[in-house]
């Protein structure tokens, strides 16, 4: 506030210059009635601790800023570790993804695997199953022939015979088939 003051003497220096013909220090100086108005007019804000209410404003002012400044600074903070956050966690799920798909790619590969093996298995049985068929139907075809065959032939024979066989040799293949009975069941 001294500093102030004089600073207002040294800018009123030209009030030091009265008006001709009158006192220095007389009410016809304007220059030290307006000197003199602006002391009083510092006194009385000094007075009243205008300047000191000025510096509490400011200084409130100045605290209030810095509250702001240390705020945004603890934002920013919790925004950069947010962000770290977050790009751990993105790279977490993507190392997750990719473990995900591969695990995806891997069981896939094994499930066609298994089901090659599978349909390998069932063609082979089915196969198997087919051959065992046509054999069965090939057995019965050749039973059916040789059946056939063996009726025909009896047949046959039966005409043969029935052509060619008379009495006495009809008697002597009866005794021939008695003999033979009984000697197979003795």
């Amino acid at each position: 506030m001294l500093r102030l003051t004089a600073l207002a003497l040294v800018a009123a220096s030209p009030a030091i210059a009265a008006p001709e013909g009158k006192p220095f220090f007389s009410i016809y100086n304007t220059d030290l009635i307006v000197l003199m108005a602006f002391v009083i007019f510092v006194g009385i804000l000094v007075y009243f601790k205008v300047p000191e209410k000025v510096m509490g404003l400011l200084d409130s002012r100045a605290d209030g800023i810095q509250s702001e400044l240390d705020e945004a600074r603890r934002l920013r903070e919790e925004a950069l570790a947010l962000h770290a956050s977050f790009e751990r966690k993105q790279a977490e799920v993507k190392d997750d993804a990719a473990r995900i798909v591969e695990k995806a790619k891997a069981d896939a590969q094994l499930a066609a695997e298994q089901t090659k093996a599978d349909i390998e298995a069932s063609i082979a049985r089915r196969l198997k199953a087919a051959e065992d068929q046509i054999a069965s139907a090939e057995a019965n075809a050749l039973r059916e022939v040789r059946n056939r065959a063996v009726s025909v032939a009896i047949a046959a024979a039966g005409d043969v015979l029935a052509t060619q066989m008379n009495a006495e040799r009809r008697d002597a293949l009866v005794q021939q088939g008695i003999k033979a009975a009984h000697d197979r069941l003795h």
